[in-house]
């Protein structure tokens, strides 16, 4: 999976196209990710105790194919490839040529 927590990412298909947002969280064994502010599902709370009722709103898991990177440098989604320098592996945008980390 080449989408990392932290990463910025643009939202390519689905009812929040074109949107961006941070990845929260990242399951490759489901290859979904979670980004903020994307994909919001409601879940409904029952009263416990003295709390009160409430819907929470709360970002769903999206399939990892349905996110780009975002280069904020050419503020558009871009492709990531690898390169190998000092016999360490690295992310590189393919639109800039500049190393992600």
């Amino acid at each position: 999976m080449k989408i990392k927590k932290n990463d910025t990412v643009m939202v390519i298909a689905g009812k929040d196209k074109g949107k961006t947002g941070k990845v929260l969280a990242v399951s490759p064994k489901n290859n979904t990710v979670i980004v903020e502010g994307v994909n919001f599902q409601y879940k409904h709370a029952r009263a416990q105790g003295d709390q009160p009722a409430e819907i929470r709103k709360l970002e769903g898991p999206i399939d990892a194919s349905n996110v780009m990177y975002y280069d904020t440098k050419t503020k558009t989604a871009t492709r990531i490839g690898y390169t190998v320098e000092n016999g360490t592996k690295k992310r590189i945008s393919k639109k800039s040529g500049q190393v992600i980390d």
